[in-house]
């Protein structure tokens, strides 16, 4: 079932596009968050702490994909909204080529490069063995990501945000089982986690690509249509390598910053490693939101609607900034509470700083809808080249509070780094956003 954003009130249609993202990316976080849980109740704190260490490095690897295959998306969802569909198939098919060689390159790189990786992390010895097994088999399972993530973006772009999340709670359910089972049953540790996570992903990556097959006749290539083309190739990697590289430069920052929580006492490294789970899954509504927005803009540039895409930004960031009052109550007065997921009440110590990260990062969350739907509006667009200096505000941010600010003042610095870096990179997105929607518009030329 298709979707066409080019027509109604922007509100609604991105409030309804929300609602099964929302769902789908909670189900997403607990998907990725079994292993932590599982792991943290049955195999204890360390092995909690050496999968956690991995965190900045998965979202590294994750966001690079995830974001890259937004950006294959971006294309087609413009084909879309023009309604020339068989442009639309064409590169549909050259996006899944493009993934195919994207995902065996860097699989390649990651699992020859996981050992030298945590080594300049500094993990520490006592968790590391169970930290490069975690991590290299999620290098694994590189190439089921991008199958889930290129399929589930594709639909997307075509209106559907429900079926993805069909499939997804499917895997993640699966994935809950598989955990218990090959950590339970067959004790095969951490590295019975990570199996169970990248299998339940190759899952959900070829029901999304089976279903996308024969549910969508305007999908539906000719041998012509399916031919590698360097015209529309060309084009997907001008979309998709800046979102890729988005993502990654602010992976890259948490990478700086996990370094820097490294060097103090195991028991901050173990409540950072806890604080981000609740602090991703309390993100979850933020970025539903705004890849709707993504969508939304798109579709209309596409069918040259462009006076409706800043009014679907400031939809976006209306119905984020009403999500954002009430997570952030719910952080600043439970916030270890949820943490109880992953670490056991006993480790007071650890809860206490699960608290005092999460009370910080409660009074900023106002600033991630504006940062969130404005850089994925900017992104849907077209424009994500011009996105990355965002990432680079961010990334200098987080730079320089992991280099300088932790290292003198400790966990307290930690607290206010992320919140740091979003204030650097919102300002920067809203000014690239208002002089792209100027020269859209025909108000000003850039």
């Amino acid at each position: 079932m298709t979707k066409d954003m080019t027509e109604g009130k922007p509100l609604q249609l991105i409030l309804r596009f929300s609602i099964p993202l929302i769902f789908g990316n909670l189900f997403q976080q607990m998907y990725n968050m079994a292993d932590t849980i599982i792991v943290g109740q049955t195999l204890g704190l360390e092995a909690l702490t050496a999968v956690g260490s991995t965190n900045s490095l998965n979202f590294l690897i994750i966001g690079f994909t995830t974001g890259t295959c937004s950006g294959l998306a971006i294309p087609v969802a413009q084909r879309f909204g023009a309604k020339d569909f068989r442009k639309m198939r064409e590169f549909t098919a050259n996006a899944a080529w493009l993934a195919i060689i994207l995902a065996f390159v860097l699989t390649l790189l990651t699992t020859t490069l996981c050992r030298v990786i945590l080594e300049a992390m500094h993990t520490p010895a006592n968790i590391f063995q169970d930290a490069y097994d975690y991590f290299f088999i999620i290098c694994l399972g590189i190439p089921f990501t991008f199958l889930y993530n290129t399929s589930s973006g594709i639909i997307r772009s075509m209106g559907d945000s429900k079926t993805p999340f069909y499939f997804l709670v499917l895997s993640t359910i699966l994935n809950i089982v598989l955990d218990l089972a090959l950590i339970l049953i067959f004790h095969m540790g951490v590295a019975g986690a990570a199996w169970a996570t990248i299998f339940s992903q190759g899952v959900s990556g070829f029901a999304c690509l089976i279903y996308m097959r024969k549910k969508y006749e305007i999908l539906r290539m000719t041998r012509e249509e399916m031919r590698p083309q360097l015209y529309c190739q060309k084009i997907l990697l001008m979309d998709s390598i800046p979102m890729g590289l988005q993502f990654s430069i602010t992976a890259i920052g948490s990478i700086m910053m996990q370094s820097a929580v490294n060097a103090l006492d195991a028991v901050y490294v173990s409540a950072f490693a806890a604080a981000t789970k609740v602090k991703q899954l309390a993100m979850c509504p933020y970025d539903a939101i705004a890849s709707a927005c993504a969508t939304f803009g798109g579709q209309n540039m596409g069918a040259g609607k462009n006076e409706r895409i800043a009014k679907g930004l400031l939809s976006g960031i209306f119905i984020g900034l009403i999500y954002s009052v009430f997570i952030g109550i719910v952080l600043v007065t439970n916030g270890s509470t949820i943490s109880w997921l992953f670490v056991d009440r006993s480790e007071t110590q650890v809860l206490d700083a699960v608290q005092q990260f999460l009370t910080f990062s409660g009074f900023f969350y106002w600033l991630l809808p504006i940062l969130g739907c404005t850089r994925m509006t900017i992104q849907g667009l077209g424009f994500g080249a011009v996105a990355i200096f965002a990432g680079c505000s961010e990334l200098a941010a987080r730079g320089l509070m992991s280099l300088f600010a932790i290292p003198a003042f400790g966990y307290t610095a930690v607290c206010v780094t992320d919140q740091t870096a979003w204030l650097a990179a919102t300002i920067m997105v809203v000014i690239i956003f208002s002089r792209i929607n100027r020269r859209l518009t025909g108000k000003k030329r850039i």
